[in-house]
């Protein structure tokens, strides 16, 4: 446990907004610790955000890249710099006008080697039911006779040398604690008596009996339901917000909590009203955040579909889709995903479909399955326990109305059972679709992301817009992204792919024995070009994607000759029409306009204020490249040599806006262009004082002859536009009335205008 130590506590030296004006996500990793970032302070403060997201910081698995698997809550992170290195870091921060958020996961702790770093999950080993650690953990004691599962060992038990050594069990370097009072017990008896059995990994798909994150059961639930356990795993999180260090809070996996709306209301009595609370919160398309959470909004994927849909031709999606079918033989997107969500259920998921069907009785198990499989969102909620209709409906025909009620009963009147069903159809949703489904269906990659809606990709300006005012009206404070360190492409590679549902031709006939790996490897290509390193990169992204398709090999089942051939697909993109890289442009350009000018605190990743390409983790998570001089460059008033500094000079030129005039980005109308070209543009206003204009389908737009005098009305006064380094100035100096498109985006596919006073 953590000594005490007296700390001065200091005001901050520059006054920080309660709400972000941006965040800035930085990825914590023993190579890249407090000490790090607190090097990086001075540049992102002068990009202009206001304040820093740090990845998880309390006590992690040593060596963990990510920090997602607490081992300790009571103590910040060594291998990071211990709080003294976050306190420094704070101070740092407060001293650059920069406030902090906290990524915090109360959903579960690390099953860690070795396992005595999880000191309550060792001592509920060592004692059993009657621990009083024993009530942080949902275990099923009787479905495993009075034992826990531990799928910890390479291989069957009987194989495995087990040791009695004192007072642990020795599996080479594993130890187990044992039960006082076992230790001199023959083997057999020895394993018999412990309130643990050590078992082989494969043993977790089917005999698992505690509740884990998604798949992994190597993470293991923690039940902050309890207020005893809220209370000791949040304690120096909570001393963290009392004493300034750290202003918001994002949280982790919402939907695996067994209550998330007690949980959050809980949380905001114990933080205030001030701290800026987000969740990570998967909306599907047409999916309200409940109401009564007493958050600021999400942490953004749904911000993420609109943007990148919104940048999607839908005419070009179905084309791809046909050609995709045509190519590969698969599936449509729904066909896919049903079957998929049907895989994981009864395979991956299969321990925890037995624990419902335990709750809920044997003759009602076909129900509980059917019900899980239609359901269309993540998960019901205590507030709203009616299940959705449609899956009732669904579930009904597949097995039949009477079960089906009761289940419905069950889920309205058993809060333990509508607790763990509502945890399992969350995790399914996210396994079968995000980690499964997402890598077969790929006609289109770009709309293959959390929170998207592959089948239909597309977004038109009006749902955008639509959209934006609801996100204005309602949730002004949530958080917005493009790139994070869960996302299958950065936004920029995304950017890149998107141009193909505007040009589906440039797909070509991808070559290859195994003709869909060959279609995901050609748009993967496309999507990196000439990143360093891209063919290695790109292969090892391959791999992974094959192994969650689950189509010819996977994680538990690998096939080695398949996966040797894997890295013969990743073959560059070759030579693409100047056209191509133009589209790609004002892709780029106009998702990091629109994403941060919109409604919502937008969120820059790491190393993702310039281009920045990356693939899934751990790609995604290499350490962080910060253009320091290229911003020096620009700011002393250099010409941007590329689109990598456009962004970047946009990026700064926004981020500095939002800081200094945060009333500027308030409310949200929409602008519509007048013209042959109108569909083309998409604006909107912020305030009274702020316009973004963004190209939308530039290819198309250039195939349809350009802007020709398609205007855009402007709300009553004269607009200026922003200025960027060595920008070319278009033909007028301001703007009254109406600006003709084909002389504001003269130079750049995107425009940004301040109304003059």
């Amino acid at each position: 446990m953590s000594q005490q130590t007296s700390r001065p506590r200091s005001e901050p030296a520059v006054p920080i907004p309660v709400t972000p004006a941006s965040t800035y996500r930085l990825q914590l990793r023993p190579s890249f610790p407090f000490a790090a970032a607190e090097a990086a302070v001075p540049h992102l403060a002068s990009l202009g955000v206001s304040h820093l997201h740090l990845s998880p910081v309390l006590e992690a698995v040593p060596g963990s890249t990510h920090g997602y698997d607490v081992t300790d809550h009571s103590r910040v992170r060594a291998e990071l710099g211990g709080e003294d290195g976050l306190r420094a870091l704070a101070a740092t921060a407060r001293a650059h006008g920069l406030g902090l958020v906290l990524d915090i996961v109360p959903n579960h702790m690390a099953v860690p080697a070795p396992l005595r770093l999880n000191r309550p999950l060792w001592e509920v080993l060592r004692d059993g039911p009657d621990s009083p650690y024993a009530r942080w953990f949902d275990i099923d004691w009787a479905a495993g006779g009075g034992q826990v599962l531990l799928p910890v060992l390479p291989g069957p038990a009987g194989s495995c040398e087990l040791r009695a050594d004192g007072d642990v069990l020795r599996h080479g370097e594993q130890e187990f604690p044992l039960r006082p009072g076992t230790e001199g017990l023959e083997l057999p008896e020895l394993l018999a008596a412990q309130f643990y059995r050590p078992a082989w990994w494969r043993e977790a798909r089917t005999a698992l009996n505690y509740r884990r994150f998604f798949t992994i059961a190597e993470l293991i639930g923690v039940r902050v339901e309890d207020p005893e356990v809220f209370a000791a795993t949040h304690a120096k999180v909570l001393e963290l917000v009392r004493d300034g260090v750290v202003g918001g809070l994002r949280i982790d996996h919402v939907d695996g909590l067994a209550d998330p709306g007690q949980y959050l209301r809980r949380l905001r009595g114990a933080v205030g009203p001030d701290c800026w609370v987000v969740v990570e919160k998967i909306l599907a398309p047409r999916e309200p955040l409940p109401s009564g959470w007493p958050v600021a909004g999400t942490t953004g994927y749904d911000a993420l579909h609109r943007l990148d849909g919104v940048f999607t031709d839908p005419a070009g999606t179905a084309e791809l889709a046909r050609a995709y079918a045509d190519s590969t033989g698969s599936a449509p997107w729904e066909e896919t995903a049903g079957a998929c969500a049907r895989e994981v259920l009864t395979g991956d998921l299969a321990a925890e479909l037995a624990t419902l069907e335990r709750m809920a009785g044997a003759e009602l198990g076909a129900a509980v399955r059917e019900l899980l499989i239609a359901y269309p969102v993540y998960r019901p909620y205590p507030e709203h326990p009616e299940p959705d209709p449609g899956a009732v409906e669904r579930a009904a025909r597949a097995a039949g109305p009477d079960p089906v009620a009761r289940v419905r009963r069950l889920l309205l009147h058993d809060p333990a059972f509508a607790a763990r069903f509502a945890q399992t159809s969350a995790a399914l949703r996210a396994k079968s679709l995000e980690d499964r489904a997402f890598y077969r269906y790929a006609p289109l990659l770009s709309a293959t992301e959390v929170g998207g809606e592959p089948g239909a990709p597309a977004v038109s300006p009006a749902r955008f817009h639509a959209y934006c005012a609801d996100l204005a009206r309602r949730w002004p404070g949530s958080g917005t992204v493009l790139s994070t360190h869960d996302t299958k492409r950065s936004a920029d590679v995304r950017a890149r792919i998107a141009v193909l549902s505007q040009a589906p031709e440039l797909m070509g006939a991808p070559e290859g024995p195994d003709p869909q790996l060959a279609w995901v490897a050609r748009q993967g290509a496309l999507g990196l070009g000439d990143a360093p390193e891209a063919r290695e990169r790109l292969a090892e992204a391959l791999l992974k994607g094959v192994r969650e398709a689950a189509l010819h090999t996977s994680w538990t089942e690998p096939d080695e000759a398949y996966e040797a051939a894997v890295a013969d697909y990743a073959r560059p993109a070759g030579a693409l029409p100047p056209a191509f890289a133009e589209a790609a442009r004002a892709n780029l350009l106009g998702s990091a306009l629109l994403h941060l000018a919109m409604p919502g605190v937008p969120e820059v990743y790491q190393g993702a204020e310039t281009e920045y390409r990356a693939l899934v983790d751990p790609d995604n998570r290499r350490p962080a490249r910060f253009p320091r001089a290229a911003l020096a460059r620009l700011d002393a008033g250099a010409a941007p040599q590329d689109p990598a500094e456009e962004k970047l000079a946009l990026t700064a030129a926004v981020l500095r806006l939002r800081r200094s005039r945060p009333g500027l980005f308030t409310g949200y109308a929409p602008l519509a262009a007048r013209g042959p070209a109108a569909d083309h543009c998409l604006a909107f206003a912020r305030s009274p004082g702020l316009i973004a204009v963004a190209t939308r389908l530039s290819l198309r737009l250039a195939a349809a002859g350009g802007w020709r005098d398609t205007v855009l009305p402007l709300p009553p006064g004269r607009w200026v536009p922003v200025p960027l380094p060595a920008q070319e100035p278009p033909r007028a100096a301001s703007y009254a009335g109406k600006a003709p498109l084909a002389d504001l985006l003269s130079s750049r596919p995107v425009s940004l205008l301040i109304h003059q006073e």
